[in-house]
């Protein structure tokens, strides 16, 4: 498990097609694509490396440590997803409407302090919705990305099971730009079980949105 302590610079070349502009396509340095398609291989780990903490830990195919996430409070409503270093990326919130608690979550750039008494200033660079499916409803759509909090038109949908380690993120056009799969032993094709995943991000989405994505759907459906 020494690998997974190793730290990583976020000073490194990026693929192309990542220098594209938007909202959802912040261009933060990371060194695990694949050469041949640009393609992010990420294994996520779902345990925080710090004892007594809930979260995420994110290895690259290196065996560098990319993300973490570490939650003090099971049921928190604020989660942090920080780089290798523990620097902070981006702040979820659950988000609240006349003081209740909806099935939407802001994300914010950075780190931000954010409660029911006391709101951030800052405003949110997408939300995500869960979607509420009606009794008998067949849809295999879990969420929608959207840009900013106003945005009505979805960036992105969210579809399959995350309960199954088996979803992904599509654009407006139906193109895939990350999947989430169970980890498989390349050799003896030995499952990991649930705890431990892949998340494969590809160009046209930044991986600390694709893998805040995925904090936000562990907190919708387990």
């Amino acid at each position: 498990m020494i690998h997974f302590l190793k730290s990583l610079s976020r000073t490194v070349h990026q693929c192309p097609e990542e220098l594209e502009k938007g909202i959802l396509k912040i261009n933060r340095n990371n060194s695990n694509y694949d050469t041949e398609d640009c393609t992010i291989s990420l294994t996520v780990w779902r345990k925080s490396l710090i004892f007594s903490c809930n979260g995420f830990t994110v290895i690259g195919s290196d065996g560098s440590l990319v993300y973490r996430v570490d939650n003090y409070s099971r049921c928190s409503d604020q989660v942090v997803l920080m780089d290798g270093s523990g620097n902070p990326i981006f702040t979820i919130c659950r988000r609240r409407k006349l003081r209740l608690v909806d099935w939407s979550w802001l994300v914010y750039d950075g780190e931000v302090s954010t409660s029911h008494n006391n709101p951030s200033s800052s405003k949110p660079i997408f939300y995500v919705r869960k979607n509420m499916k009606i009794l008998g409803e067949s849809s295999k759509v879990l969420a929608y990305v959207y840009d900013g909090v106003y945005d009505k038109k979805c960036a992105y949908t969210i579809e399959g099971s995350y309960t199954h380690r088996m979803c992904k993120i599509l654009d407006e056009s139906r193109r895939v730009l990350a999947e989430i799969k169970r980890k498989q032993d390349a050799a003896g094709g030995v499952s990991f079980g649930l705890e431990v995943f892949v998340l494969s991000v590809r160009p046209g989405l930044d991986s600390g949105v694709a893998m805040a994505i995925v904090s936000l759907l562990d907190q919708m459906f387990s």
